[in-house]
């Protein structure tokens, strides 16, 4: 894949594009329940085994069976035909599709499946170190950035810091609630010790995962802290003793689960998670990699099927 060294994936080609999908049900395989030709739904991108100890309870995304997978740590769009593809077959649809409320637009809503979820998840699995008083700091406000801010402002009290290298994105997360913003540079991590009055970042949020970013969240992470790595730029952290704060939590995370895909939904249709989204039309789809490929897509791009 483009962005991957060869063999780093489980998957490769040919498959069609497209894992953040929402739509309308076309038809229904014989035996499935709860849902109608004509709904809109949102998919659940990653698909398990079914069967295994996470995904009985909806974390496909760690499937520890995935010989039993549709195709490891995949789904559709990833490794399988995805929403790009004249129609796409989801497998399991109870399991893979959750209905949309009222008033929820798919187009709207497919960001939400990727980059809503993933810093959810994020966001969710820090929630005890999110108190009042806290402060939580998110490094690129992307097409996953602007929405972490958004759930943090949305789901804890805790102070939100964004950092990023560019004007708009800043702007962009000033409207999406954070206090501070900054830029990278010399002056930043000294910038957030002064805003959490010397102690540092509760949490904090790396959407770009290269080595100057990694080194700013350990610089401001504070002790007993959080420090997240969802951004996949391929930088390193070293780790040792004195390295980083005492007790620091460093993790990655992929994705999320179905419940939390849930929860977001409900976020979006209480009007509290909106994706700032830029629509191409599907004759068109290339045209939005290339703006993102030069950093030109303000967050996220959401391809539209062409009416016939």
């Amino acid at each position: 894949m483009h962005d991957f060294e060869a063999g780093a994936l489980r998957w490769g080609p040919p498959f069609t594009l497209g894992h953040e999908n929402a739509g309308w049900i076309h038809a229904l395989g014989p035996g499935v329940a709860g849902l109608e030709v004509g709904q809109a739904v949102a998919v659940y991108g990653p698909w398990g085994c079914g069967s295994c100890a996470r995904c009985q309870v909806g974390v496909e995304t760690y499937c520890e069976n995935p010989a039993g997978a549709p195709v490891p740590s995949g789904g559709g769009g990833l490794g399988l035909d995805g929403g790009m593809a004249e129609l796409m077959l989801v497998p399991a649809a109870a399991r893979h599709l959750v209905p949309l409320q009222d008033g929820l637009d798919p187009v709207a809503v497919a960001p939400l499946t990727d980059a809503g979820l993933t810093p959810y998840h994020a966001v969710r699995r820090s929630w005890p170190k999110l108190l009042p008083g806290s402060t939580a700091v998110v490094i690129g406000v992307g097409g996953l950035g602007h929405l972490g801010v958004q759930i943090l402002r949305a789901t804890t009290a805790a102070q939100v810091i964004a950092v990023d290298t560019r004007s708009e994105a800043l702007a962009l997360a000033r409207d999406c609630g954070a206090e501070i913003t900054l830029t990278p540079g010399p002056d930043a991590a000294g910038e957030i010790r002064d805003a959490t009055k010397g102690r540092g970042a509760d949490v904090v949020l790396d959407f770009v995962g290269s080595d100057d970013t990694l080194a700013l969240a350990a610089a401001v992470a504070r002790m007993l802290g959080d420090l997240t790595i969802v951004g996949i730029a391929g930088g390193t952290l070293p780790v040792s003793f004195f390295s980083v704060p005492y007790e620091v939590s460093i993790q990655t995370t992929y994705w999320g689960s179905r419940p939390e895909l849930v929860e977001v939904l409900e976020l979006a249709a209480a009007g509290l998670l909106r994706a700032k989204i830029t629509t191409f039309g599907l004759d068109a789809a290339v045209d939005a990699y290339r703006a993102m490929q030069a950093g030109k897509l303000e967050g996220r791009a959401v391809i539209v099927p062409t009416p016939a």
